[in-house]
């Protein structure tokens, strides 16, 4: 097929719209929704230090090339961060990714750990809390979000960002609107849509510059362009809710094509009224660390006491910070 633009032949057919783009123009259409979006939401101003989570795969890696073409015209600086989970065999090679990526960019780069700052890797939190087949714990998937979100932002604070921007793309965006609508939890949705809000001087807001971008794309652009990422799946993604969704989600768009647009559209018309109700609320400080929650003790160190308490009655000895 040829490209609707310039007629040259076509690397990519975009159903949602009905039209096919060459490599020049399937770039442009990438990178505008990227401009777009930013511009938008207004999520960088000038002279912004904006933190980006680079773990090495596709979306963050593509994410951290994008921006870093934006700030050629407008100004801002980047610095990447990377979360070393402590998933043997997946993340070593990822980190590594991640940082070629952040060198060939120029970009400052700083990896922060589970087990540093946790005191357990997600692999160690596995083995002592036992079997999810058998209901012994949660999925590995509820440790690491918690954990990964906890650290992500002390290491935004850390490296004295304004901003922290986050690879979720439009696949993603969808899968959590429907994520929480199924599980009835929808003060979430008031407080992770298109824009952000200062809600405490300790989270640092984080941006979506890639929300309008479908997963595809983002593989093909990382493919065309000859940018190394990591295309290896978390060996816990069995264990995630996310995945039975992603797949009926899947299914729905080659039947139906717009559909995750349609529910991105659906979603950031609802975020407004959700947000008056659940954005803004009175947030206290971990007793134990001193991060922002919502109730005494933050979820993260909830998850820590439980591992440690695991651990001891196990008579094993992990390093806890």
């Amino acid at each position: 097929m040829k490209c609707s633009k310039c007629g040259r032949e076509a690397v990519y057919h975009a159903r949602y719209e009905g039209k096919y783009y060459c490599h020049k123009h399937f770039n442009e259409m990438v990178e505008k929704k990227v401009k777009q979006t930013v511009r938008k939401y207004r999520m960088i101003k000038r002279g912004e230090r904006i933190a980006v989570g680079v773990s090495g795969g596709k979306d963050s890696v593509v994410l951290l090339h994008l921006l870093a073409k934006l700030r050629k015209k407008f100004p801002f600086e980047i610095v990447a961060i990377t979360i070393d989970e402590g998933i043997e065999g997946y993340r070593p090679p990822s980190v590594e990714i991640a940082k070629k990526n952040a060198e060939l960019l120029g970009i400052e780069h700083h990896v922060y750990s589970f087990k540093e700052y946790i005191g357990f890797t997600l692999d160690e939190t596995v083995q002592i809390m036992g079997s999810f087949e058998k209901g012994e714990r949660v999925g590995a998937c509820s440790y690491c979000g918690v954990w990964r979100r906890w650290l992500l932002n002390y290491a935004a604070q850390d490296v004295q960002a304004d901003k922290l921007a986050i690879g979720l793309n439009l696949d993603d965006e969808a899968q959590v609107f429907l994520m929480n609508i199924m599980r009835g939890d929808i003060a979430r949705l008031g407080r992770t849509g298109p824009y952000y809000e200062v809600i405490h001087e300790d989270l640092v807001p984080r941006i979506k510059p890639l929300r309008e971008v479908p997963e595809k794309e983002i593989v093909l652009y990382a493919v065309l362009n000859n940018i190394e990422v990591d295309f290896s799946e978390c060996p816990y993604a069995v264990e995630a809710f996310r995945a039975e969704i992603r797949d009926w989600l899947n299914e729905m768009e080659e039947k139906h094509p717009g559909t995750k647009y349609q529910i991105l559209r659906s979603y950031d018309k609802l975020f407004p009224i959700l947000a008056k109700h659940y954005a803004k609320r009175e947030l206290n400080r971990c007793k134990i660390c001193g991060q922002p929650t919502t109730g005494e003790i933050c979820k993260a160190c909830q998850f820590k006491l439980q591992v440690q308490k695991k651990a001891k009655e196990l008579g094993l000895t992990f390093k806890v910070e």
